[in-house]
C-alpha cells in the first residue's frame, strides 16, 4: 500500500519539484541561505505560506508579522484535516502526527478521491505524502543551490507556479455539474469579499466555509431525495 501511495503521488511530484525550485529561488534572492531554505521546506512544509513568509522575510516585515500572516493563510488545513478525519479514525495513534503534518492542499485532494472510492490505511497515506514531502524539499534544494541560473524570476512566470498548481488541481476534481457549481460559488464569494475587505485575508476562509455549507446542505438534500424514492 505504501508504494501505491507513492505511485499516487507522481502528479504533485511533477509540479511540486518545479514549484518548490521557484520557492528555492525566491528564498535565496532574498537573503536566505541554503540550508535555511531546505529547513523551511522541512519544517514549515507549506507552499503559499513559504512563498508568502520569504515575500515578508525580503520586505523587511518582522518576524511576529510573518507567524500571524502565514497562520492565516495555513487556517484552510483546519477545514481539510476536519474532512479527512472520519477516514483517519483507524489509524495507529502513532502514526497520527506524521499524517497531520502532512495534508497539504495537493495531498489532500488526491487523499479525497481516493477514500471516496477505495478503501486505503495508514501505508497508502504515508506513501502520498512522505513521497510528496520529499519531492518538495528536493524542488526547494535545487532551487536554493542553483539560484543564479535565473536571471529574471518575474519574466519567467515565477510569482504564478503555485496559482497555476492549485487550478489545475481543481480542474481535475471538478467532474461533474454540483462540483462546478460549488467551485464557482466559492470563487465567487472570494472575490466579492476581496473587493469590500481587501486588507485581509480571511476571504479565503470565508468564501471556503460558506462554498463547503452549501455544499453539505446540497448533499444532505440529495440524501432525502434517495432515500424518499427508496421508501416508495
Amino acid at each position: 500500500m505504501f508504494w501505491n501511495g507513492a505511485k499516487k503521488a507522481i502528479p504533485i511530484v511533477l509540479g511540486y519539484i518545479p514549484i518548490g525550485f521557484a520557492y528555492g529561488v525566491l528564498a535565496r534572492e532574498v537573503g536566505l541561505t541554503v540550508l535555511e531554505t531546505i529547513l523551511m521546506s522541512v519544517m514549515v512544509y507549506a507552499g503559499s505560506a513559504q512563498l508568502i513568509g520569504v515575500g515578508l522575510f525580503g520586505a523587511g516585515a518582522n518576524p511576529l508579522g510573518i507567524i500571524f500572516t502565514t497562520f492565516l493563510v495555513n487556517l484552510r488545513h483546519l477545514l481539510m484535516s476536519a474532512s479527512l478525519s472520519l477516514f483517519f479514525k483507524k489509524f495507529p495513534t502513532k502514526v497520527l502526527p506524521l499524517v497531520a503534518f502532512g495534508i497539504t492542499d495537493e495531498t489532500y485532494a488526491v487523499n479525497s478521491v481516493e477514500f471516496s472510492s477505495y478503501e486505503r490505511d495508514h501505508r497508502f497515506v504515508l506513501g502520498l505524502q512522505l513521497t510528496s514531502h520529499f519531492a518538495w524539499i528536493a524542488g526547494g534544494a535545487l532551487g536554493g543551490l542553483f539560484y543564479q541560473l535565473v536571471p529574471d524570476t518575474k519574466a519567467l512566470g515565477f510569482d504564478f507556479v503555485l496559482y497555476a498548481m492549485f487550478i489545475f488541481l481543481i480542474t481535475i476534481q471538478l467532474n461533474n455539474m454540483k462540483l462546478l457549481i460549488i467551485a464557482i460559488l466559492s470563487a465567487v464569494f472570494a472575490v466579492l469579499f476581496n473587493l469590500f475587505f481587501p486588507e485581509n485575508n480571511w476571504y479565503i476562509m470565508a468564501s471556503t466555509i460558506i462554498a463547503a455549507t452549501i455544499g453539505v446542505l446540497w448533499d444532505e438534500k440529495d440524501k432525502v431525495r434517495q432515500r424518499e424514492k427508496l421508501s416508495r
